[in-house]
């Protein structure tokens, strides 16, 4: 059996493979927190509970409505996209004036109320999503199994990625959204509705946290404290990228995966400590993150 640095390299592949999944919803996740605070300057701490929130919204459209996973995948986005609207315009957009500790605070409520809501409603066991039936099986490569499934999700996480840096940093659509955050009266004057790019801004943030919960409901079971298991993880990596970074959560996200990924394998007791760890490191060499701008 051949192996790598005394690893049988499917065991090392398989690993890698692991924390490319995992790396895909740090990346996704992180993207939305960092578009939420990089241009409403608002800590979405109910970013995990949304995340939840969009693998039961799959769930019940496929247990209730019998609309499977394809139309989840655009339906889940939206309604949780649409909640964050409500969200935003009725309790968070009173706080952008204030401090980052109100809307901290107010989010983290927030977020304890959706979870407990769902915890009362479904229990804490679990509930079963099948994989589409497209994405069955599996490709045999030369050095490991890949699951279609995993592969369609690191596919659709980097897709959804780019096009959302390219939206923000390349088109006339961010340039606004940008200018609109940093001189919202001068956007107002030149006729641009400021208030309704925020609130839009913080519905496709959330939105994307709820497309993420639907790509992770059938790898993962769905339930309520799912959000609250990744959500702190994902902070570690907004940290590490820069807080606002829209690309520095993007690759951060990825390649953070990948390291917690050959963690398990050479050091499996590191594992669940190691983005904190690197997380420490970058914090005293450089406070304001890898890819953020210092003040």
């Amino acid at each position: 059996m051949t192996t790598i640095f005394g690893v049988p390299t499917q065991a090392l592949f398989g690993q890698l493979l692991l924390g490319l999944i995992n790396g895909s919803f740090y990346a996704i996740l992180s993207l939305g927190l960092a578009i939420i605070f990089g241009l409403l300057n608002i800590i979405n701490f109910a970013h995990g509970a949304l995340y939840m929130m969009g693998a039961f919204v799959a769930w019940m459209l496929l247990t209730y409505v019998g609309l499977g996973y394809w139309w989840a995948l655009g339906l889940a986005p939206l309604v949780v996209g649409v909640f964050g609207v409500v969200l935003e315009r009725v309790l968070i957009a009173r706080l952008y004036k204030l401090d980052h500790l109100y809307g901290l605070l107010l989010t983290f409520g927030i977020a304890l109320i959706i979870q407990g809501l769902f915890r009362n409603q479904y229990g804490v066991s679990g509930l079963p999503y099948a994989i589409p039936a497209e994405l069955s099986g599996g490709q045999r490569l030369p050095f490991m199994f890949l699951p279609n499934y995993r592969g369609w999700v690191v596919v659709a996480s980097l897709t959804v990625c780019l096009a959302t840096w390219l939206v923000i940093e390349k088109t006339k659509l961010g340039a606004y959204l940008r200018a609109a955050t940093e001189n919202p009266t001068l956007v107002q004057a030149f006729g641009v509705n400021v208030p309704l790019f925020l609130t839009l801004t913080y519905g496709f943030g959330v939105a994307l946290a709820g497309f993420a919960g639907v790509l992770a409901a059938p790898i993962y079971s769905v339930n309520p404290n799912m959000g609250a298991d990744i959500i702190i993880v994902v902070f570690a990596v907004v940290v590490i990228g820069g807080m606002g970074s829209i690309i520095g959560s993007v690759i951060t996200g990825f390649a953070l995966g990948l390291v917690e990924g050959l963690t398990k394998v050479f050091y499996p007791e590191a594992s669940a400590t190691v983005i904190f760890v690197i997380m420490v490191l970058v914090l005293l060499v450089k406070p304001a993150g890898l890819f953020g701008r210092t003040a």
